[in-house]
């Protein structure tokens, strides 16, 4: 039996996330209040009370889910086999597995933040899912378009997310359309996350990663640029720069887990997308979300 972790993203965020566990566990508001400390800002008044518009500045969003996902793990004491994360949910799996400490990952989560807000600010962007096509032709109708556009989220079989410049992704979301689509949907987002257009946003964290010390994790952690399970410091550390600017490989990553023995996924943290997105990649995957204790 081979227990994994899993944890969300941006975007998964709602009010209310975390607000049980402050009330009802006294190592939990500690840690949030530590939070609060460490941030210059009571981001539990946000998480808790605050509206969606609030909760949705990316300078919120990713130290709040990460903060959820992360005191919820040690609330359960969990001892995971495996772990993965969704872009920001990567930070959440190296803390949880010990390579980073909580006070370290959720610095590098407010700097990392910060950055990629300056770099959508500095080189407006876009994302958008393709759905119902094979990887291979959303990847040649990306190399095909002029301008920057990119595969950015492989998230399950037919579901893809692209990444660029507005009017790239435009273009190619109307050839990937003629091309059979059942959808090509611009998502909601402040920018090209997971292209080369957050260059100066990778640039900026790389310094503070390279900073951070990094411990051997307990577990493997199936890392987003190759999927693959990493222990070793010096290549976490290495992946986890190359992430701004590289793919999520989602789908490899459940698919690898499930290869190595998994047995039962947990998603810790608010909603439930990546429970459904394992069970697209497999049907018969046991796989659970919670975000309460």
């Amino acid at each position: 039996m081979k227990h994994a972790y899993v944890f969300p993203g941006q975007g998964a965020q709602a009010v209310g996330m975390g607000k049980d566990l402050y009330d009802n566990v006294p190592e939990a508001k500690a840690l949030f209040e530590q939070a609060n400390e460490i941030l210059g800002f009571r981001i539990t008044d946000i998480m808790f009370a605050g509206t969606p518009d609030e909760l949705k500045q990316t300078k919120v969003t990713q130290p709040a889910v990460f903060l959820h996902s992360v005191i919820l793990a040690k609330a359960l004491g969990v001892g995971p086999d495996m772990v993965a994360g969704h872009s920001l949910g990567e930070f959440s799996a190296l803390v949880v597995a010990g390579a980073l400490s909580f006070e370290d990952g959720l610095r590098l989560v407010s700097k990392r933040a910060l950055a990629m807000q300056a770099a959508c600010e500095a080189q407006p962007g876009t994302m958008a899912a393709i759905l119902g096509l094979a990887d291979e032709v959303v990847e040649q109708a990306c190399a095909e378009t002029d301008g920057m556009v990119v595969a950015a989220n492989y998230n399950c079989p037919g579901q893809l997310v692209i990444s660029g410049a507005v009017e790239a992704v435009d273009i190619a979301c109307e050839k990937l359309k003629a091309a059979g689509a059942r959808r090509a949907l611009r998502l909601p987002v402040g920018g090209a996350f997971h292209s080369p257009l957050m260059e100066p946003a990778r640039a900026e964290l790389a310094e503070a990663i390279a900073e951070a010390p990094i411990h051997t994790p307990v577990c493997p952690i199936y890392q987003n640029v190759d999927a693959k399970p990493r222990t070793d410091p010096a290549v976490i550390r290495e992946n986890l720069i190359a992430q701004l600017t590289a793919p999520v490989r989602w789908t490899q990553i459940v698919r690898n887990m499930l290869a190595d023995g998994a047995t039962e996924f947990t998603e810790l943290g608010p909603g439930n997308v990546l429970q459904g997105l394992i069970k697209k990649v497999d049907a018969e995957a046991a796989a659970e979300s919670r975000s309460t204790l």
